[in-house]
């Protein structure tokens, strides 16, 4: 498998648990790579949901996962290519999503799959790898 990046509704069943073909895809990917990657964006989408939600124990298990894991920081290379998709998702009638592009531009710049269950949000992003780990993968 690819270096990949998992989106926030990936990671987000990831944590659940419940999905068994997303649970099998990340410990094969784990098995190759040893740790998991996502956005700091796709932490704080994470984290701000266990906030809401009072799930003080989820968000300290979360916690942990962030401790082992890669966690690509936003700077500006990655807001700059977040910028060019927004342009051109308003311009081509795409979805533009400031989260989403965010976290395309950085699996884009960081040459990663990007690893997500909406895979038709970002279909139109030239030079985006996309994998959906709720299915098989080869």
């Amino acid at each position: 498998m690819d270096e990949a990046l998992l989106d926030t509704d990936i990671l987000s069943e990831v944590l659940k648990r419940k999905d068994q073909q997303v649970l099998s895809n990340a410990a094969r990917y784990l098995a190759q790579h040893q740790r998991l990657a996502f956005s700091a964006l796709t932490a704080y989408e994470i984290m701000r949901g266990m906030l809401a939600s009072g799930a003080t124990r989820q968000l300290n298990v979360f916690q942990n996962v962030v401790a082992t894991s890669e966690v690509l920081s936003v700077g500006m290379p990655v807001l700059r290519r977040a910028a060019e998709l927004w342009a051109d998702a308003r311009a081509g009638g795409h979805p533009h999503d400031d989260a989403d592009l965010i976290i395309a531009a950085t699996a884009i710049l960081e040459q990663r799959v990007l690893v997500t269950g909406n895979t038709a949000h970002f279909s139109w992003i030239r030079g985006l790898r996309l994998a959906d780990w709720r299915q098989p993968q080869p």
